[in-house]
């Protein structure tokens, strides 16, 4: 499903965020990106649906380039849901409109369609009776489960999830975790760069650990949790697991 080949990116002529990165999600598989801050691994995920532009290598999601000139860029990112560490919903409208808008404008779906799809979808991440609050009216926890909500309802073949609990109170945390847990169970593609292990012991195929811009270990789960095979990876589930 997603492809990333060799890709490089600098920020600046001095500064290269991503050296040489090349891995696969496959359909339904469930990936984890982890590591130390400043590793490079928002930056990548990005890069799956050119929210950054990278200089070298290519990405391919469901056989199409990413970085090819002639790639409808909006047809892709409506294909391919990214949730953010800030939940980025619009304040002045009420939550069902947030749902509505990028159904009707980019979809071209109809307002009674993408009101019923949008209800359907806030009830499935437990917030039907919320439709009509605002925004501010609704804690970090339920914003953030409104814009899993907003990125399914645009049917997509991917999801993509950039640290979707670190800015939430610890006591969120879960609800957001366990609408990703109930995604990755009915067989969604995710790629998820968090820190929340418990999150990707449950669930993760694989985990893809990066440090300094690099790929340092792409490894089934269990392998990766069990024997690291480099040391800056021991050193990162030491610090984290010892908790």
């Amino acid at each position: 499903m997603i492809e990333i080949s060799h890709v490089d990116k600098w920020y600046s002529a001095s500064f290269q965020v991503l050296k040489d990165c090349t891995t696969n999600v496959a359909k339904g598989e469930v990936v984890v990106v982890c590591g130390p801050s400043g590793s490079g691994k928002s930056t990548l995920i990005k890069c799956v649906n050119a929210l950054e532009p990278f200089q070298k290598g290519d990405i391919t999601v469901d056989g199409t380039k990413v970085n090819d000139p002639k790639t409808d860029l909006p047809k892709l990112r409506s294909r391919v849901g990214m949730v953010f560490q800030h939940f980025e919903l619009f304040p002045h409208l009420k939550i069902i409109d947030n749902l509505c808008l990028a159904q009707e404008k980019v979809l071209g779906r109809a307002h009674d369609k993408s009101m019923a799809k949008g209800m359907q979808l806030l009830e499935r991440v437990g917030l039907k009776e919320q439709a009509q609050k605002f925004p501010a009216q609704l804690s970090g926890g339920q914003q953030q489960r409104v814009a899993i909500a907003r990125a399914l309802a645009m049917d997509p073949i991917a999801m993509l999830f950039d640290e979707p609990t670190s800015a939430l109170d610890p006591e969120m945390i879960s609800e957001v975790l366990d609408v990703m847990v109930d995604l990755a169970r009915e067989g969604m593609t995710m790629m998820v760069v968090t820190h929340e292990m418990g999150f990707a012991r449950k669930v993760a195929n694989r985990v893809i650990f990066m440090d300094r811009g690099e790929i340092v270990e792409d490894a089934p789960k269990d392998d990766f949790f069990g024997k690291p095979r480099s040391d800056r990876a021991q050193k990162f589930l030491s610090k984290i697991l010892s908790h």
